[in-house]
């Protein structure tokens, strides 16, 4: 592509969020919010813990392929979520409704809300998009009732929700631990453009870390990940990059160890699997290496997405 079209590239976030205001306008919504999805920088198992869930190590960083939920407030008291995957449940079941039933009963909210939630990113794909759409929830809630509440009290309240959650509601590069619950907010990782590729199978995370035998694992250098990021040294930042995770998922569906070669073959500067799986995403400084490498996959899975680091 010319360099007209990576102009357009690089203002799309701006004309999507016009588009997105005109949505609005036209639906008589009061209030949108982004929910962007998330890939993981490095992953490591520590161990399990007695409570059932195992003690993390996660750099995590947001990306421009996102989900958007708009917010109305009705006079009816109950809450409503539409969605535009018919698949996807709309009651108890669904994240964003979970979010507002909890923030409704904690803080005594005698009022109704309706949320439509538009769906961009694919489900059950390592990428925190029921998360994502989950904080996205507890944000606009928050400020279409008026709530007060900090970030840090809605991260807690996500946390009875779903443990990437906390991480979503902040969106910054950060270096999650604990459970997921624990956010050190990092610099901005180095800017690039990151090709996301999401294979058809779905991945059940549940199940991946049923398999997990953490003294088993090629462990990763999280510290010196961290470091990378806050010194802003690209290089060093994708030499540092893991995820004990790969194998795991890898073991069961080998097409995500093609998808790396694929990646790499066309010129990625480095190429990993996101949380669970069973998405790999590959990263480039460049936007012509990017679209080589987006084009070289598009044949290969049906899903793949040229975006831009946040």
């Amino acid at each position: 592509m010319n360099a007209l079209g990576e102009a357009i590239l690089l203002f799309f976030p701006v004309i999507e969020y016009l588009r997105l205001r005109l949505f609005e306008r036209v639906r008589g919504m009061e209030l949108i919010e982004k929910a962007p999805a998330k890939i993981n920088l490095g992953l490591d198992v520590l161990y399990k813990r007695p409570d059932g869930y195992h003690e993390l190590e996660m750099v995590m960083s947001s990306v421009d392929l996102a989900d958007h939920l708009f917010f109305e407030e009705i006079p009816e008291d109950k809450i409503i979520v539409e969605t535009n995957k018919a698949f996807l449940p709309v009651d108890q079941r669904n994240n964003v409704y979970q979010a507002a039933l909890l923030l409704k009963n904690k803080y005594h909210v005698n009022k109704g809300v309706k949320i439509f939630v538009k769906k961009n990113i694919p489900v059950a794909a390592g990428l925190g998009g029921g998360s994502t759409d989950c904080a996205a929830a507890l944000r606009g809630i928050n400020k279409l009732w008026d709530l007060g509440c900090s970030l840090e009290e809605l991260a807690s309240i996500g946390l009875e929700v779903g443990t990437d959650v906390p991480y979503c509601v902040y969106g910054s590069t950060s270096f999650v631990s604990g459970k997921g619950e624990k956010i050190n907010v990092l610099s901005p990782m180095p800017p690039c453009w990151v090709v996301l590729v999401k294979p058809r199978m779905s991945v059940s995370t549940r199940t991946v870390f049923k398999e997990v035998d953490a003294q088993q694992l090629n462990h990763q250098d999280i510290e010196g990940l961290v470091e990378a990021i806050q010194q802003q040294d690209y290089q060093k930042m994708i030499a540092k990059m893991g995820n004990s995770l790969e194998d795991v998922t890898g073991r069961r569906h080998p097409i995500i160890h093609q998808i790396k070669e694929r990646m790499l073959k066309y010129g990625a500067d480095a190429a990993l699997m996101s949380g669970s799986g069973p998405t790999v995403f590959a990263l480039c400084q460049h936007y012509s290496r990017a679209q080589r490498v987006y084009n070289g996959l598009k044949g290969f899975c049906d899903e793949v997405y040229l975006v831009r680091t946040l």
